[in-house]
């Protein structure tokens, strides 16, 4: 079982803070209590880890029960790639092009008409024969380590809200997302390093920073962000070196700074804030041993570096390795800035392009990842916000350019693929319609990914929660069913 303040508020609403001279004297067995606690601790038979846990939020827990999976890297293609174009095949397209679906097409944001066959070529991969588009060739040469989520599906057509959906577990309010509900739970393993980390090349995606928000979560467990657009570490992390004082003395600045904020801290118990700050400067300073490492990938040999190829997208998707094998808990890399997968418009010529950039190294990494023997520990995800639809995206003034050469957002059905940390590969669960509109065949819901990815890093999604504002919260709100059929 998780240890107690994983059930445990560290600021209860009903509760007004109190300092310890005023909390011992209102309990009339507080001073017998600490002494017991202490003879306790002493034996090994309370929880030392759970003071330690309390002055460092990160440090390294056991989930619910033993597991696989110990990292994730989730690769998000943001704006919502289109299933019909890339893991999805569906030749009824091929033969209704250019004219009406036999069936009323579905609403989305805006209006769509006839059907639009792919552009691209499928043909069957690997021993398991699934079928992969021309646009992830790379990706589809490990499809036996993959398993093929056919039958995703969100609430709604719009960004923002299956954006907040897919990262935070809800929709409108205001969430922890999936990566500080994994840290929370986790800590991380390497003190030097952030334990979430979310790149995003060229500035942020829709919804900024909310998508890796901590929320009401104690601020520690929010993601770092990095602008992945740049090569040099200086540039990667701003300030990563201090240009005018020695370590030696900056510990001892540092060491000034931390007694000050400890001793304001015993006067307010319990303020997260406060606790967040400490631990985030400590990390500061210890990321100057590390990071300069982990994000340079010139210390990685030649035929690595032309394994995952040139560009940002190859960049980063090696560092996210990098990070992983230095203990970094959950890594997030993000296409770019905006939505670039949302082509409502020249689809075939911005697909090409967008999975030109990152298919080789996406290949790579999970090559790399099995050889080097972190494949079975790490979770890799795949996907969207959304899909597309399997009609053409009809012409309306200023939602697009008119050209008829794209397709409009689809939550009704979608694809998303997971490898690695515990997922049976070599399969495909769940379907879609003959023309790919709606998943029809088990379907699998946002909450259901969360509680499938709680479950492959050993946590049973209902018990990892947190109280905040009278009530225990989960990522998984009152939703969210595991898919066995992934699991291996």
């Amino acid at each position: 079982m998780l240890p107690s303040h994983h059930q445990l508020p560290l600021n209860p609403a009903c509760v007004w803070p109190q300092t310890r001279r005023e909390m011992l004297t209102r309990s009339g067995l507080g001073m017998a209590g600490l002494g017991l606690g202490s003879l306790l601790a002493d034996d090994g038979l309370m929880a030392k880890a759970h003071a330690e846990a309390y002055r460092n939020p990160m440090q390294p827990r056991l989930p619910h029960f033993p597991a696989k999976a110990k990292h994730v890297i989730h690769l998000f293609m943001n704006g919502g790639p289109s299933h019909v174009d890339t893991f999805d095949p569906k030749p009824l397209l091929q033969t209704h092009a250019g004219q009406d679906l036999p069936m009323e097409n579905l609403r989305t944001e805006r209006k769509t008409g006839v059907a639009l066959a792919s552009p691209f070529k499928f043909q069957k991969y690997g021993e398991s024969g699934i079928e992969v588009s021309e646009l992830f060739a790379r990706t589809a040469e490990s499809i036996d380590d993959i398993c093929v989520v056919r039958s995703m599906h969100a609430n709604v057509p719009n960004h923002e809200p299956s954006l907040m959906l897919m990262n935070c577990g809800d929709q409108t309010q205001v969430r922890p997302s999936v990566g500080s509900w994994i840290t929370y739970g986790l800590g991380t393993e390497n003190q030097n390093l952030p334990g979430f980390v979310a790149m995003c090349p060229n500035g942020y995606p829709i919804k900024d920073a909310e998508n890796w928000q901590a929320a009401f979560l104690p601020g520690a467990y929010q993601g770092t962000y990095i602008d992945s657009q740049h090569k040099e570490v200086e540039q990667l992390v701003a300030n990563i070196r201090n240009d005018h004082l020695p370590r030696s003395q900056q510990r001892r600045q540092l060491d000034l700074v931390q007694q000050m904020n400890r001793r304001h801290a015993e006067q307010r118990q319990q303020d997260a804030a406060l606790e967040a700050r400490i631990h985030a400067l400590e990390l500061a300073y210890r990321m100057q041993m590390e990071a300069t490492d982990a994000f340079d990938i010139e210390q990685e040999p030649q035929h690595i570096r032309e394994m995952y190829g040139d560009g940002t997208q190859a960049r980063q998707i090696l560092i996210a390795r990098r990070l992983i094998e230095r203990g970094v808990r959950y890594v997030q890399l993000w296409h770019g800035q905006g939505q670039p997968w949302d082509n409502h418009d020249d689809l075939e010529v911005n697909h090409r392009r967008l999975a030109g950039q990152c298919d080789q190294a996406i290949g790579a990494l999970l090559k790399d990842l099995k050889q080097r023997g972190l494949l079975d520990e790490t979770l890799v995800i795949w996907g969207g916000e959304f899909g597309r639809t399997p009609t053409v995206e009809l012409p309306q003034a200023g939602a697009n350019a008119g050209k008829i050469n794209g397709r409009d957002h689809n939550h009704y059905g979608f694809t998303m693929w997971l490898a690695g940390g515990g997922v049976k590969g070599g399969q495909v669960v769940g379907a879609t319609d003959d023309f790919g509109f709606a998943a029809v065949e088990n379907k699998v819901h946002i909450h259901d990914l969360h509680a499938t990815m709680l479950r492959l890093l050993g946590f049973d999604h209902t018990q990892l929660t947190y109280r905040y504002a009278g009530r225990d919260f989960r990522l998984t709100d009152v939703h969210g069913q595991v898919v066995d059929q992934i699991i291996a």
